[in-house]
């Protein structure tokens, strides 16, 4: 298993090396906003979803936007999101449910908040309205935090956790959906997760990958960044980090891959020009109203991930 393993982290960073990864950002029309992070995108590319929060993240709402033609519409706020803090959206791959996270109350009729928990609404076909928020219940949610649900295509669930059960201080956790129903979660191997943080899982739709964010590792680049680990058969290779023109020295999470175009979303709090001497204040200005100011912004990279 070790031999193989090896070949497996060899074989990424060869193909990685191969690949001329260029970051841009993905979408001037939020650069408005204070923090945007999260993405989630349906397989026909025209229907996105993502977290609008404010600059002290104590609200945030998630919110969608539908590509017309080639243009990306004017941001709105989805239909169950606006009144908790919603955050984490991520579509089933048949576009028919979407999951996300939120501290809102199991019931309408208490008020305040609660843990994050794992929520979701669904539609008969994309052309419908979302249902009302449901919970998903146990044995996923607990009286600890879920966040960042990941849905393969048969089901699988992958999730992070401050569970106690975990190997560090938050971890990467698996749920097998089998017979209609999700099994206890296990908290994945130290080849993913560490005494650290781990957190921000997507898994691919066949389950052949696992990106998910690692924080101030020692092969890392700074801060957060974002790891692969392939699996094979059911074990998962030791998690390597993506190439440098993904991860920086800033924050870099929230991943999410467009597989169709082999398109790879992330968050990052990359900073350009942060040590300017700024001479007057329009310079500031600009720098404060660019894309790269050190708030989350969603960034894109065309890399192919599988094997």
């Amino acid at each position: 298993m070790k031999n193989i393993n090896i070949i497996i982290i060899l074989f990424g960073c060869i193909c990685f090396g191969q690949q001329n990864v260029k970051v841009s950002p993905a979408f001037s029309i939020l650069n408005e906003f204070d923090k945007v992070r999260d993405f989630t995108i349906n397989q026909s590319g025209d229907e996105a979803y993502f977290s609008i929060q404010s600059q002290t993240e104590n609200i945030s709402v998630i919110c969608k936007s539908v590509k017309n033609t080639k243009e990306w519409g004017t941001p709105t706020i989805a239909s169950f999101s606006g009144k908790h803090k919603d955050l984490e959206p991520f579509l089933s791959p048949d576009g028919l449910r979407l999951y996300f996270v939120s501290d809102r109350q199991l019931s309408d009729t208490i008020s305040g908040s609660k843990d994050f928990d794992i929520w979701f609404v669904e539609r008969e076909n994309p052309s419908k309205e979302w249902s009302k928020p449901k919970n998903i219940g146990a044995p996923i949610n607990t009286e600890h935090n879920e966040f960042y649900p990941a849905i393969a295509a048969n089901g699988n669930l992958y999730f992070t956790s401050d569970n106690p059960k975990a190997i560090g201080r938050d971890d990467i956790f698996f749920s097998e959906f089998s017979n209609n129903s999700y099994r206890a979660p296990i908290s994945l191997s130290e080849n993913i997760n560490s005494e650290g943080f781990e957190y921000n899982a997507y898994i691919s739709k066949d389950e052949s990958y696992l990106l998910f964010g690692g924080y101030n590792r020692e092969d890392g680049q700074g801060s957060g960044d974002i790891y692969i680990s392939y699996k094979n058969g059911d074990a998962w290779s030791k998690a390597t980090p993506l190439p440098k023109a993904i991860n920086s020295k800033f924050m870099d999470y929230c991943p999410f891959v467009d597989e169709t175009t082999n398109t790879l979303y992330f968050t990052s709090r990359r900073t350009k020009g942060a040590n300017k001497d700024f001479k007057n204040l329009g310079a500031l200005q600009n720098f404060l109203h660019s894309y790269e100011n050190g708030n989350s912004r969603i960034y894109k990279a065309s890399i192919d991930l599988k094997q």
